[in-house]
């Protein structure tokens, strides 16, 4: 049944390699929405985005850029796995309204708010106090809307997203995050987010981050399954999907930009523990993306449907990413047009 799928999986930053490749082709991995950004400003997003084409050059037979929707499934057919790219902060596009457009011209499907702090655009899930979407962020959020990227609030605090997906003329996304009710977490989202999300079409990506589960790395797969159901009933099928977060082969020099970037000297445990100073043991059932099967079997063994399992391993992703691009191309048919042009002739 696995094997069948187009699996997405809605967030990862790993230190891209051909071992890594290797493992998400092992298991199944149709497509990723990779991490490029944490704290960069614009120029550094471009060479982040450069160091993906010297990939794609060098592992051709393994990696291909997701230039449109359609190259998922002809990745899946060429053994390959499509790469879309997501940031994971506002810090790209700086004070500059124009280069929402510029990141999503090359590829950029996904964009938070904010990652943890106060933005330009909104608040953090680690302040202390959340006043909401900004004048700026509004206006971000419609240019967004415009050009088919998607707005994403995984690191954003209630008020903030809550307002993203009021603001927003398309579905937003929670891409790698899990309910507050499975673990209380700072990143972990409350059922009033979630419904508000589900009910203007908007997907949550369930994390496999330690730090966001209960039981934290000694999580079982019946719990992460229990979790699933119950965010199923409280949200229906249609708005679940999978994020793992996975941060394969990173270096703890990264986990610390993850945390301080440039704006802090102090050492910041990112959830306020120092047990948290590094990165976390992952759960035994899901160590790489080579375990994605594991992730289907336990689904089956929780009694999901066929049907509702290929929603969650891809299919929900698949058409919120789809629906974004369409309304790209509705906003200028005929500029939309050439792309879709330039794009089947690559």
């Amino acid at each position: 049944m696995h094997n069948a799928l187009l699996v997405v999986d809605g967030t990862q930053y790993s230190n891209w390699n051909r071992q890594i490749f290797e493992e998400m082709r092992a298991g199944g991995v149709a497509a990723v929405n990779a991490t490029i950004v944490y704290w960069e400003n614009a120029r550094e997003t471009l060479s982040r985005i450069a160091e993906w084409n010297s990939l794609y050059e060098r592992h051709s037979d393994l990696v291909m850029p997701a230039r449109t929707m359609d190259d998922i499934a002809r990745a899946k057919a060429a053994g390959k796995i499509a790469i879309l790219y997501g940031l994971q902060n506002c810090s790209p596009i700086e004070d500059d309204i124009g280069l929402v457009e510029v990141f999503r011209d090359l590829g950029v499907r996904t964009m938070q708010l904010t990652y943890n702090n106060q933005s330009l655009l909104a608040t953090g899930c680690y302040e202390s106090s959340d006043s909401g979407v900004t004048r700026f962020g509004r206006v971000v959020i419609k240019e967004m809307n415009r050009v088919g990227m998607i707005v994403d609030m995984s690191h954003s605090a209630e008020r903030s997203t809550l307002e993203a997906i009021e603001i927003s003329g398309q579905p937003i996304v929670i891409s790698h995050a899990n309910p507050s009710f499975f673990h209380e977490a700072k990143r972990n989202k409350s059922d009033h987010v979630l419904r508000a999300l589900a009910a203007r079409g908007g997907l949550v990506g369930f994390s496999l981050y330690p730090f966001h589960l209960k039981n934290g790395s000694r999580c079982t797969q019946g719990e992460f399954t229990d979790m699933v159901a119950r965010t199923v009933d409280l949200v229906g099928i249609d708005h679940v999907g999978i994020g793992s977060d996975l941060c394969q082969g990173q270096p703890y020099s990264v986990l610390e930009w993850m945390r301080n970037g440039r704006w802090s000297k102090e050492t910041d445990f990112g959830e306020g523990s120092a047990n948290h100073a590094a990165w976390p043991e992952p759960v035994s059932w899901f160590r790489s993306s080579a375990d994605f099967p594991n992730l289907t079997a336990a689904l089956e063994h929780a009694g999901f449907a066929e049907a509702d399992i290929a929603k969650i391993m891809g299919g929900n992703w698949i058409r919120i990413l789809r629906d974004a691009e369409s309304s790209r191309y509705a906003a200028a048919p005929e500029t939309c047009e050439a792309q879709r042009s330039a794009a089947a002739m690559s």
